[in-house]
């Protein structure tokens, strides 16, 4: 921690760590970071797989039911299964009757229009992507928006650091807004994957920027509170979407109502004042001093001169890397296979997180109530992880969260499918031991690396975890070859990962490192045990 660090969170013990000020820009953060998840998941609504078959025009007008009684004359079973894109072919086209003996059962023809289970409405009519060769486009567009977060995260950390924390996330909401709006539009399908992609490029630093922006402007101690509200308003807004598509089931209004919400934080302008870490990181002394003594007058609370001074007047006391951080790490081999094993848990945590939430879509019988609760048990894991990574350890919390999330993945293979009930509750355990883990990997990687390197190597172990979410939309496609292997990878990957785990070091207690030597000798870094560590949790 710089000098500088120092006398500001001096500062703000001294105004107020969570006063009426910092309140404010709380309730703003949180709203920011509830509209940040829209982007995040919204393709799960817009590619719902609906369940349709061939249109048969001589039998509808008998019975314009999904599945009537002519069914079994009119439609093939393939594997067990109605097609969905084929029929038999008419005998004599003259007559409305619909017995077996007006069908050709040799001959099968592709549909001309469908009949479909229900009046959901998603990209699968408007952009005739139905049939099994079809998959892979519905699937493209999880990959696409992965890939656009992918690219767009390291920019928009770049641009925060020079042009501000407020800026950035005022323009990243605004264009996210105005992406989707005009996704919501078009008529095409590579129109369509190509604003998704822009959507979530310009959008992807928006939850990043919210959560620096509220830890920064509250004391030391209110840091970890306001992690795990900003976490917890992250899920709330997935619920607020999950409930919004339930409400709508048409994905063009759905994207209309959720992506004009962005908008109105332009407003941010007036309301949200820049951070003051970074004002005095850019030597913008008098802003900083005027936004602490503003936030000192709403707190009815005062500044010592004397703080001020020492805040304007301090030099840094870390000098930052010269040069490649990457050149750096590579003089270590402990800390370059240190990395490599943060890199892996992120990828796996990542992947088991996304994947577990896009296959929850056939748990209860209702796909939009599925993807609330997958999303809602997210809360209790926040709140869990709160209490045991300065209990138990960072170590054994991603254990017992990987274990429990592989456990339930493969105890949700053998749960027979009649029982719903079941299968939910040991599924959305496996969605609440991953969700356990998503903000503990955050906090161990910032713990292991030494100060200069600790920025770089945190995004470049986020930039891996992405690798995950790209390929989590793609999982789908394997229930096709054997219907269990989606969670039979997920469980997988959540015992490697569980023993992965195990050869971090401990970082509870622990001082964090400046130097390379101390970050390969952090256990000798331990503090008494009274002493309390403030960490920051956040999802990747």
């Amino acid at each position: 921690m710089t000098a500088s660090e120092n006398y500001l969170d001096s500062i703000l013990i001294e105004v107020g760590e969570f006063g009426r000020y910092q309140r404010r820009i709380c309730f703003l953060v949180l709203v920011a970071s509830m509209i940040a998840y829209f982007p995040s998941m919204i393709y799960v609504f817009e590619t719902k797989q609906i369940d349709h078959r061939c249109e048969v025009p001589e039998c509808e007008l008998i019975s314009s039911e999904f599945a009537p009684n002519w069914l079994d004359n009119a439609i093939p079973m393939i594997n067990n299964r109605r097609s969905q894109c084929t029929k038999y072919k008419r005998k004599n086209n003259n007559t409305n009757s619909c017995e077996a003996s007006d069908f050709d059962r040799r001959i099968v023809e592709p549909c001309e229009k469908y009949v479909y289970q229900t009046s959901e409405i998603s990209i699968i009519q408007d952009f005739n992507l139905h049939c099994e060769n079809n998959v892979w486009r519905l699937t493209l567009v999880g990959t696409i928006n992965s890939v656009g977060l992918f690219i767009g995260l390291p920019i928009a950390g770049i641009l925060s650091d020079k042009f501000g924390r407020k800026t950035i996330l005022i323009g990243t909401l605004a264009l996210c807004g105005i992406t989707g709006l005009i996704r919501s539009f078009t008529n095409s399908y590579e129109f369509f994957i190509t604003m998704e992609f822009l959507e979530a490029a310009v959008g992807a630093g928006s939850y990043a920027t919210a959560f620096v922006i509220g830890v920064e402007f509250v004391g030391p101690g209110k840091r970890i509170l306001i992690g795990l509200l900003i976490n917890a308003a992250y899920a709330i807004g997935g619920v607020f979407e999950g409930g919004l598509a339930w409400a709508f089931q048409s994905w063009r209004p759905l994207v209309q109502v959720l992506y004009a919400l962005p908008l109105l934080c332009i407003s941010y302008y007036w309301l949200v004042p820049e951070s003051v870490r970074w004002l005095l990181n850019q030597k913008k002394y008098k802003k900083a001093q005027d936004i602490l003594e503003h936030l000192a007058k709403v707190n009815k609370a005062s500044i010592s001169k004397e703080n001020i001074h020492k805040l304007c007047s301090t030099t840094e006391t870390v000098e930052p890397v010269k040069g490649n951080a990457f050149k750096e790490l590579f003089t270590s081999f402990i800390l370059v296979m240190r990395f490599v094993n943060c890199a892996l848990c992120w990828v796996v945590t990542v992947f088991v997180y996304n994947g577990l939430t896009i296959n929850s879509v056939q748990l209860s019988g209702n796909s939009y109530l599925d993807i609330i609760l997958t999303i809602l048990v997210e809360i209790p894991g926040a709140i869990l992880q709160y209490f045991l990574v300065d209990r138990i350890g960072r170590r054994y919390t991603l254990a017992i969260g990987y274990a429990l999330s592989g456990a339930s993945s493969v105890a949700s293979i053998f749960i027979p499918s009649d029982i719903r009930w079941l299968s939910l509750i040991v599924y959305l355990m496996g969605k609440f031991g991953i969700s356990l883990n998503i903000c503990v990997v955050y906090t161990i990687t910032t713990e292991l690396f030494p100060t200069p390197l600790r920025n770089s190597l945190l995004s470049a172990s986020s930039m891996f975890g992405r690798i995950g979410s790209m390929v989590a939309p793609q999982i789908p496609l394997l229930k096709s070859t054997w219907d269990p292997l989606p969670l039979t990878l997920f469980s997988i990957s959540s015992f490697f990962a569980c023993i992965l785990s195990l050869l971090f070091p401990e970082t509870m207690n622990i001082k964090l490192p400046d130097t390379i030597e101390e970050a390969e000798n952090i256990s000798k870094l331990r503090e008494p045990q009274n002493y309390k560590k403030d960490s920051i949790k956040a999802v990747p």
